[in-house]
C-alpha cells in the first residue's frame, strides 16, 4: 500500500512542529509517534478526539486508515522495518470495530505480572529494531490496561562511501578537537543546496543510500536554533522553502559552511563537490506527555474520566507515552531505530598551466548540525535529529 502525499504531509508537519521545540543533541521520529496517535484518535471521543485530530493534521475518522498506510508503506522497502504492537489486560475487552482497524496479528495479552509483561514487550522491541533498542520505553505496571507501541528500524549503505580522516575544526564549538571526520568527492553538484528560511539560510547535503533511504545533512546560519534548521530542512522536502542547487550557486561564500571557487588544475576537470562531516551517534528518550499539547494528549491524560469508548467499554486514560530513539552515521552508511509506546491506565596537486581552472564546491559540517533520514520515493521523514557531540 503506497503512502499518499496527504499522509506524508501530515507526518512531516508533525516532524516540523516537534523540531520547533527540540533541544540540541537529540533525535526523534514523528513517523513512530503518528500511527499511535492515529489509532488512539480512532477510538477517542470528546475533547481528546478533537485534540488528537489537530495534532495528526487529518480528521479522526480518517486516522486509522492513514496509520495502516503509514505502517505498510515502508515495509515494502528493504531498508525499513515497521511494526505495531498492542497488549491488553485479560479483563479488558477491546471493541471489535477498533480491533478490526488494526493491522493483523498485532494483539497480545498482559498477564498482570509486571516483570513477565515487561520481558515480553522488551523482547518485542529488540526483535523489531534488530537489537538497536532493547527495551520498551514504557513500563508494565500492575494497573496497566493497554499498551500501544510502534517500532521503526532503518538501515542503508551509502551509494558511495566516505573516506575516514581526522577532522580538526579551526573555529566554532568543536575547535581544538580531533573528530572522526568523513570526506568524499563527487561530480554531482546538485546534491548540495541552500534553502532560504525567514530565520536564515540552511545548507543541505544529500547523502544517498543504496536502498531508497537518504540522509540530508543540514547546517544553518550560526544564529539559527536547531528547531529552525530542522524545520527549514523539512519544508524544503515539498518545495515550501526554495533551494538553490549547487550548480547554480554564486562563487565565493555561498551558504553556511559552503564555498564555491575556481582552483587551478593540470588537466580539464569536471566541477566537483567536496563534503566533509563528522561521524555521529545520537540517542534520546522522550516523554511525550511533557509536550502533551503538541501530541494532542492534554485531555487524554486526565485520569478522572475515560476518553476512549471506541477502544473499550472500560474507561481509559493515557498514563504514559514515551519514545526511545537511536541514530548512527558513519563512513559506510546510516542506521536508526525508534520504539514508541503509549500505556493506558484506568480512567478514573603539481603546478598547472596558466589559466586552466576547475569549479570546486566545498561543504564543511564542522560545527553542530541537523539531519533528516528521508524515504526517497515519498519524501517522508523517518527520523530527525541534531548533532552537538560528534564522535
Amino acid at each position: 500500500m503506497p503512502i499518499t502525499g496527504g499522509t506524508t504531509q501530515a507526518v512531516n508537519g508533525l516532524t516540523a512542529r516537534w523540531a520547533g521545540v527540540c533541544s540540541a543533541g537529540t533525535v526523534f521520529s514523528a513517523a513512530g509517534v503518528w500511527p499511535l496517535l492515529a489509532f488512539l484518535a480512532d477510538g477517542a471521543r470528546g475533547p481528546a478526539r478533537a485534540e488528537l485530530a489537530r495534532a495528526l493534521g487529518v480528521p479522526a475518522e480518517q486516522a486509522a486508515a492513514a496509520a495502516r498506510e503509514l505502517l505498510a508503506g515502508p515495509a515494502e522497502s528493504e531498508a525499513l522495518d515497521s511494526a505495531l504492537g498492542v497488549w491488553t489486560r485479560r479483563t479488558l475487552e477491546p471493541r471489535e470495530e477498533w480491533r478490526a482497524g488494526l493491522p493483523a496479528d498485532v494483539h497480545g495479552v498482559l498477564t498482570g505480572d509486571p516483570a513477565l509483561d515487561q520481558r515480553e514487550m522488551d523482547a518485542w522491541a529488540a526483535k523489531r529494531t534488530g537489537g538497536l533498542i532493547g527495551r520498551m520505553p514504557v513500563e508494565a505496571r500492575d494497573d496497566t490496561d493497554l499498551v500501544l507501541a510502534s517500532a521503526l528500524a532503518l538501515r542503508t549503505t551509502w551509494q558511495r562511501p566516505f573516506e575516514a580522516r581526522p577532522l580538526r575544526p579551526s573555529a566554532g564549538p568543536w575547535q581544538g578537537r580531533t573528530l572522526r571526520g568523513l570526506h568524499r568527492r563527487s561530480v554531482r553538484l546538485d546534491r548540495i543546496g541552500v534553502a532560504a528560511a525567514p530565520e536564515g539560510r540552511v545548507t543541505e547535503a544529500k547523502v544517498l543510500g543504496d536502498n531508497g533511504v537518504d540522509v540530508h545533512l543540514l547546517l544553518g546560519d550560526e544564529h539559527m536554533t536547531p528547531g529552525q534548521v530542522l524545520a527549514a530542512g523539512t519544508a524544503a522536502l515539498d518545495g515550501t522553502r526554495p533551494v538553490v542547487r549547487g550548480s547554480s550557486l554564486p562563487h565565493g561564500p555561498a551558504g553556511p559552511g559552503l564555498r564555491v571557487e575556481e582552483r587551478p588544475c593540470a588537466v580539464p576537470r569536471q566541477p566537483t563537490l567536496e563534503v566533509t562531516t563528522a561521524a555521529f551517534e545520537v540517542r534520546a528518550h522522550h516523554d511525550l506527555l511533557d509536550l502533551h499539547g503538541l501530541f494532542g494528549l492534554t485531555s487524554a491524560r486526565d485520569a478522572r474520566q475515560g476518553h476512549f469508548p471506541g477502544i473499550s467499554a472500560s474507561p481509559l486514560a493515557v498514563g504514559a507515552a514515551r519514545q526511545s530513539v537511536l541514530a548512527r552515521f558513519d563512513a559506510l552508511g546510516f542506521e536508526a531505530a525508534a520504539v514508541t509506546a503509549v500505556a493506558a491506565a484506568p480512567g478514573g596537486a603539481p603546478p598547472s598551466p596558466p589559466g586552466r581552472t576547475s569549479t570546486v564546491v566545498t561543504a564543511a559540517f564542522d560545527r553542530p548540525f541537523g539531519f533528516l533520514a528521508v524515504h526517497r520515493e515519498t519524501r517522508l521523514v523517518l527520523a530527525a535529529g541534531w548533532v552537538d557531540e560528534p564522535r
